[in-house]
């Protein structure tokens, strides 16, 4: 299948700090989004950015689109961007997620065989406990939970028209997805692609870089 790439990296990055969001912010000597389009090189790529970041963007030399005010907005914008270029699989990713793996992508594209929709995630091993007031309130049981991870692989046609029926709100694409009664099959998701969310992120993300290398 002809198959392309959203990279969604119009956020702000509250929760991480800094003087920059953190798809801008340094990692190993280059900026996160530099990763993260590495991890999907000689694919095509849609860059979906904040309309403030466009001058530091141009330099990817990828096409750039401007995001919305949510998430899912941002990923229309994406979506919308390929529509009619002939594209018949998407992968849509997080840019704060610079360590994909190739092994990853593939497993993805091949469920898409199959399937409407494939997404990674990692099964739950930790106890889960509610909290009130800073004291444990009780405990979840974790059977059939998972960790979710992107890129979210869909088949094009059918993630567009699901995002386009979308009242919006949602957490990622799987819940677009499934909104719109597709199937979404998951796959084995990886512990290195690690979301970066916090500033401790970026020490472990730096020594799975300098793992592999």
């Amino acid at each position: 299948m002809q198959t392309a790439v959203i990279i969604v990296a119009a956020g702000r990055g509250s929760r991480m700090g800094g003087a920059v969001p953190k798809q801008w912010q340094m990692l190993a000597g280059r900026p996160v989004l530099a990763h993260t389009l590495a991890a999907f090189a000689g694919m095509r790529v849609v860059l979906v950015i904040h309309p403030e970041d466009r001058a530091r963007a141009e330099a990817f030399g990828v096409p750039l689109v401007d995001g919305g005010a949510t998430r899912d907005a941002s990923v229309l914008a994406g979506l919308s961007a390929l529509e009619g270029t002939g594209v018949e699989a998407v992968l849509i990713h997080d840019g704060a997620r610079p360590l994909v793996s190739p092994a990853l992508i593939d497993r993805l594209l091949a469920a898409l065989e199959r399937h409407e929709g494939a997404a990674p995630a990692l099964p739950v091993t930790d106890a889960l406990w509610r909290g009130a007031d800073g004291m444990v309130a009780g405990t979840v049981d974790r059977t059939g939970l998972f960790r979710a991870q992107t890129p979210q692989a869909f088949r094009f046609d059918a993630i567009l028209s699901a995002h386009r029926a979308h009242q919006g709100g949602a957490l990622d694409d799987v819940e677009v997805a499934r909104a719109a009664g597709l199937d979404v099959l998951i796959v084995e998701g990886e512990e290195t692609n690690l979301k970066l969310t916090y500033p401790g992120d970026f020490a472990r993300a730096e020594a799975i870089l300098k793992g592999r290398k």
